[in-house]
């Protein structure tokens, strides 16, 4: 009898598989992480006492659906090389208490920020890049919906109706804009695009809410530039002739307009604004535009952080439409890791003393006990030296595979979840410390 049940339970088990390995996407079939059964993690049932070992962060297409992913303001723009909120939620409940500071020392697009915010968890980024911190700053502000509303509905008529602006590109001749800057603007957009970008421009600052208007106009910008449909990301040449478009499998030709961008953007923003503001908590939330390698930090309960991976992604250069546009301070040099200073010997040399220069700061205003988690694509196994330059315990390292992110992408990708922990007082390693 005991050996008929066990047959049925296998039976049964491994019906679920084949359910479960049929509605796997091609390329969640290639990858062995989603065939093995075990349930992935849903981040708001973790709690602090939750097993490391009891943790799936290999969520397939259907666990986490796109709207999921990028819900409320973290699709209030476009950024490559972010990580999902998911994640950060899930280290965010096991690690942290309400009254706990959580640091994020390469802020970026404001996830770790936004989501400690959710939780009422207080939260401080730092971020060298002037985009970023004005994204992140928009993410995380308190609106008046009503008055956001009337405003961005009297601004787009007022570009609807011809009450705006004159539609010229004259603007370029001002001191607002560079030589650098209107090279950029003439190569990279049509004379209409560009007339209409620069007429919402104009218009900015006759309101209130004008850093969420300099994003919305940013948003508009990245879609309305001469490229193709399918290579928004880094395009290498302004696309001014009809193309074969992979996309659409089509032929498309070139934007030659803005508006129809700035007006889908606009309703978009506001309605994700409106939607954070309903689970925004009274948390602190602060945002620095500063060198986390010399930033002034207070005393903080932990890290969470995905720092810029070794020669991969040029963090200033995928918004150079928007630093020319509004007018951005351009600190490129500053970047980590920047895919301009490639992958070589001694640029990943370089890179591992960098970053652990911002870890040893970090670590010097961490509360003894405190935890660093550190999401990062490690395949030249540069961080296991960094760790030991630090000078922090390595607690646990959890592999993922990232099933989809954005860009386009060639190849699987995979990253690794790495805990670092700050002795407590009176311990040494490898003596037994409390979770």
């Amino acid at each position: 009898m005991t050996n008929r049940i066990t047959q049925l339970t296998e039976t049964t088990l491994g019906k679920q598989m084949l359910r479960q390995n049929d509605s796997l996407t091609n390329e969640e079939k290639r990858v062995d992480h989603y065939k093995d059964g075990r349930p992935y993690t849903i981040a708001s049932t973790v709690r602090k006492k939750t097993p490391l070992e009891e943790l799936n962060l290999n969520w397939r297409e259907q666990d986490l659906r796109e709207r999921e992913r990028t819900k409320h303001v973290h699709r209030l723009h476009p950024y490559l090389g972010k990580y999902i909120p998911q994640l950060v939620e899930i280290f965010l409940r096991k690690y942290f208490s309400t009254a706990d500071v959580v640091l994020d020392p390469f802020s970026g697009s404001g996830t770790t920020l936004v989501q400690a915010n959710e939780l009422g968890i207080n939260s401080i980024g730092y971020d060298v890049s002037a985009f970023n911190v004005l994204l992140t700053q928009v993410k995380i502000a308190s609106y008046n919906i009503p008055k956001l509303k009337k405003e961005v509905n009297d601004l787009l008529l007022r570009l609807e109706s011809g009450q705006g602006p004159d539609l010229s590109i004259q603007d370029l001749k001002t001191a607002a804009f560079n030589d650098e800057a209107r090279k950029y603007l003439k190569l990279w957009f049509a004379p209409q695009a560009l007339a209409e970008l620069l007429a919402f421009r104009r218009l900015i600052s006759e309101y209130d809410n004008q850093d969420l208007l300099k994003v919305i106009l940013s948003r508009a910008a990245r879609s309305a530039r001469l490229t193709t449909h399918f290579d928004l990301d880094f395009p290498k040449k302004p696309q001014t002739e009809p193309y074969h478009c992979y996309k659409h499998a089509r032929t498309c030709s070139p934007t030659s307009d803005a508006y129809k961008f700035i007006r889908r953007y606009a309703l978009d923003t506001v309605a994700r604004v409106e939607a954070f503001s309903a689970v925004k908590t009274k948390a602190s939330v602060q945002v620095h535009h500063a060198d986390s390698r010399n930033g002034k930090f207070p005393e903080i309960d932990g890290v969470i952080t995905s720092p810029p991976y070794v020669g991969l992604i040029d963090y200033h250069e995928q918004h150079a439409y928007a630093y020319h546009l509004l007018g951005l301070h351009d600190q490129r040099d500053l970047e980590i890791g920047a895919a301009a200073k490639g992958s070589s010997i001694r640029a990943k040399k370089s890179y591992q003393e960098e970053i652990a220069s911002v870890f040893r700061h970090t670590a010097e205003n961490l509360r003894p006990g405190g935890r660093i988690i550190v999401v990062v694509g490690d395949k030249a196994n540069l961080y296991p030296e960094i760790a030991e330059l630090v000078g922090l315990e390595q607690e646990a390292i959890l592999q993922r595979h990232v099933n989809r992110r954005t860009g386009r992408r060639s190849n699987e990708f995979y990253e690794s979840v790495l805990i670092w922990r700050k002795q407590k007082k009176g311990t040494k390693n490898g003596s037994r410390r409390e979770n």
